[in-house]
């Protein structure tokens, strides 16, 4: 209860404090379309193949995915659940809190409800915003997070990009090198419409975790649209039968 709770809270007020990183280039726009099952299905498995080693989603459970996706349960125990053998538990990371915390400075946050707090925009622009840097523990830094803890998970996919510079002077007429934009420097498996592609459907997946409900909503906004569509002629032809006689 205590975390439903919390989960609320978060959902509320983080997109109050979690605003763009000042100095950050403008957010791209994800287009998140959670009507696109097959979308999310390739989310949910983006997810669980590059961020499920490190994030937990603590407040969704397997069995829950099965039914909102789709997908036979079969297939998420084959494909999905490398942490549990039971459907009904609730997606999270064997790694310990105290490694993480040793290996990256600080533990990695879950991924419940982080497309509320953070947004699905601006989840979308800073998976797009690495790139090499050297002097970072990691090899990366992010153009929408700068000095970001977190490698660069989906580098085989994107491929590794390096940062173009330019001159730009401040108020105090001091000149200082600003990243102007990022440059692919070594290939990745995906072409870069398809990893914006799939980087859209991991975000509807994200998007999704933080509300499941909105599925739900969705389907049953149809039914209600139609409903008050029929009703909409029924009223009207009732109301042309009341005051036919009246003019």
């Amino acid at each position: 209860m205590h975390r439903l709770l919390l989960a609320a809270i978060i959902g509320v007020l983080a997109p109050l404090s979690f605003a763009n990183t000042p100095g950050a280039p403008e957010l791209l726009n994800a287009n998140v379309d959670l009507s696109d099952q097959a979308g999310l299905q390739n989310g949910a498995k983006l997810f669980v193949n590059y961020c499920v080693s490190c994030h937990s989603a603590s407040f969704m459970r397997y069995n829950r995915i099965a039914a909102d996706l789709g997908i036979p349960e079969d297939k998420v125990a084959q494909s999905m659940m490398f942490t549990t053998d039971k459907i009904g538990d609730t997606m999270t990371v064997a790694m310990k809190r105290e490694d993480a915390e040793t290996w990256f400075g600080i533990p990695p946050p879950d991924l419940s409800v982080i497309a509320r707090a953070r947004g699905a925009d601006w989840i979308y622009s800073f998976l797009q915003g690495f790139y090499i840097d050297e002097s970072r523990p990691t090899g990366m830094n992010n153009l929408y997070l700068p000095g970001a803890a977190m490698p660069h998970v989906l580098w085989e996919l994107q491929g590794l990009k390096q940062p173009v510079f330019h001159t730009q002077t401040d108020e105090l007429g001091k000149d200082r090198q600003v990243i102007s934009h990022l440059e692919q420097a070594t290939p990745g498996l995906l072409t870069e419409v398809d990893y914006k592609k799939n980087l859209r459907d991991l975000v509807s997946f994200l998007v999704y975790l933080g509300e499941p409900a909105k599925l739900v909503r969705y389907r049953v906004g149809v039914w209600v649209l139609l409903f008050l569509s029929v009703l909409l002629v029924a009223v009207y032809l009732l109301k042309r039968e009341y005051w036919k006689d009246v003019h």
